[in-house]
């Protein structure tokens, strides 16, 4: 994002988002529009082979440094900062002593060291799985990785006097007070408001039947005020002691604000490496195929539903780096991107390009089936298919994905009037158009392209006052400058094509776990 030299009296909002790879803070005004942005970067280190870790003083250091550039970048003082919110990637989870200090590095959400206790809970009939969709547990889900704990790191456990998600790790090192987001909880922790709250029954069922008396004990809506920043944390950011801090939650249900997706119908597509679908409903839909619905997770009344697919932009990297070098000369002689080459090639290609049918699980399957043993495949070659048509069977693969998730939500009543859409695909008009061609459904595209850190700066503006509620805010703060709508004809000839995607892994789960597990049997393993 670039820096707009403003340097006027304000009021100005402060989002902050802690990512997998850096902390990225940005200044946005009342309107929405973006004065500057700032990433700093910090390690992630897996210390075994399936975990993911890093170490929450750095997260501070990022912090701070990015909070600081950006203040000096956008040219506004502390005094015009209304408000700031931080997000953080979910199932993030750090363990405190009675003092605030981390017993251990963070367990970072992408870790599945706890494929066990996840199998395990995953065993349980409680009414609270509903939010599985009728699946298995996940292995980066917070209760697993709360058991493990328990189970593997017994003194941690114990010794811990909080267990928090990184984003309550954050709101408390800016303002002293300790607080659950109900996004988090709801999303990955199973709270559900519905019921009372958090599922003690369940906990006590897993095997956690003490560990709220390290949970934080209260838990806040998004956008609610927190506390003001406290004095400490305020010299060293460069702000001002006491600006309202506002209740933050996951990365994407933040970008989800940041999309304006806050009321039933509409559905944040936010694209990248992987696929998160998040729509909002006003009734508890639970069905097979997807995750939800969330209670309160988003909005107070409304309940969240999701879905997912694990590797999407991965894998067209993936065919990319190791199969279209001969493309790359023409990229650079043309000051373009391979991908754009490639999209120009395609164009010509029919819908189901000549019969070729990609799953895109090349890391497994997140919805409908959650499934990590799921891998990817194709079929339906003839002499006659070229490294194009791969290319194209990829993106309509990825397309088919989405539809699938789509079908699976309409079956348990829920359906989808338009996407708003954020990430790395909205590039290409082109593969846009195709995920509106597949799935019926129009994409709508807004202005500010970092949805995430523009949500932080909504739930900062409702928690200083500035409007009444997250809806308010996001209807003032985020724009939609345009449209894709779907081409009724090419719709229907997708339709064959999704249909024979959505009946092939069923067919070949059985095989596919064979192949899956015997190979891991051969894989190395780490010192």
């Amino acid at each position: 994002m670039s820096a707009s030299r403003n340097g006027g009296g304000g009021p100005y909002l402060l989002g902050i988002d802690y990512g997998t790879e850096s902390c990225r803070a940005g200044v946005f005004d009342t309107n929405g529009r973006p004065l500057a942005s700032e990433a700093t970067t910090y390690k992630l280190t897996h210390p075994r082979p399936g975990w993911a870790e890093q170490d929450p003083d750095e997260w501070w250091s990022a912090l701070v440094r990015s909070v600081r550039a950006v203040m000096e970048r956008a040219e506004v003082s502390a005094d015009a900062i209304a408000g700031l919110s931080v997000d953080a990637t979910t199932c993030t989870v750090v363990a405190l002593d009675a003092s605030g200090r981390h017993l251990r590095p963070a367990i970072l959400w992408m870790d599945v060291r706890a494929a066990d206790q996840a199998r395990r809970i995953g065993e349980s009939d409680h009414p609270a799985r509903k939010y599985n969709g009728g699946g298995p547990v996940s292995a980066e889900w917070l209760p697993s990785k709360l058991l493990w704990l328990k189970e593997r790191e017994h003194d941690t456990y114990h010794q811990a006097k909080h267990l928090v998600e990184a984003t309550d790790w954050a709101t408390f090192r800016l303002t002293g007070r300790l607080t659950a987001n109900v996004n988090t909880a709801a999303v990955r922790g199973y709270h559900d408001r519905d019921a009372g709250g958090w599922p003690t029954g369940f906990y006590e069922e897993i095997g956690l039947e003490d560990v709220f008396e390290k949970l934080p004990p209260d838990v806040l809506d998004l956008g609610t005020p927190v506390e003001g920043l406290s004095k400490q944390a305020a010299e060293e950011l460069g702000l001002k002691a006491d600006t309202p801090v506002a209740q933050g939650g996951g990365d994407a249900w933040v970008g989800q604000i940041g999309l304006n997706v806050v009321e039933p119908g509409k559905m944040a597509l936010i694209t990248g490496s992987s696929h998160v679908l998040i729509g909002q409903t006003d009734h508890a839909t639970s069905g097979e195929g997807f995750f939800g619905a969330y209670t309160d997770a988003v909005i107070p009344g409304q309940y969240t539903v999701e879905g997912g697919q694990v590797s999407t932009g991965s894998v067209l990297k993936w065919f990319k780096d190791y199969f279209c070098k001969e493309y790359m000369p023409d990229a650079e002689r043309r000051g373009l991107s391979v991908y754009d080459v490639l999209n120009e090639r395609i164009e010509d290609l029919r819908p189901g390009s000549d019969g070729l049918i990609v799953l895109e699980y090349w890391q497994g399957n997140r919805t409908p089936y959650t499934d990590p043993l799921a891998r990817g495949m194709m079929w339906g070659f003839s002499l006659h298919h070229s490294p194009l048509h791969v290319y194209r069977a990829i993106q309509e693969g990825i397309c088919y994905g989405t539809a699938h998730i789509l079908r699976a939500m309409h079956d348990a009543g829920f359906d989808v009037r338009e996407f708003v859409a954020a990430g790395g695909f909205t590039k290409s008009r082109q593969l846009m158009q195709m995920h509106a061609d597949a799935s019926g459904v129009p994409i709508a595209f807004t202005e500010v392209g970092d949805a995430v850190i523009l949500g932080g700066a909504v739930l900062s503006a409702t928690g200083a006052g500035l409007f009444s509620s997250i809806g308010e805010a996001a209807a003032a703060m985020v724009h939609e400058t345009d449209t894709i709508e779907p081409d009724a004809t090419r719709h229907d000839e997708y339709q064959f094509f999704v249909d024979a995607y959505c009946e092939t892994y069923p067919q070949m789960r059985e095989l596919v776990h064979r192949v899956t597990q015997k190979v891991a049997e051969h894989e190395p393993v780490e010192a």
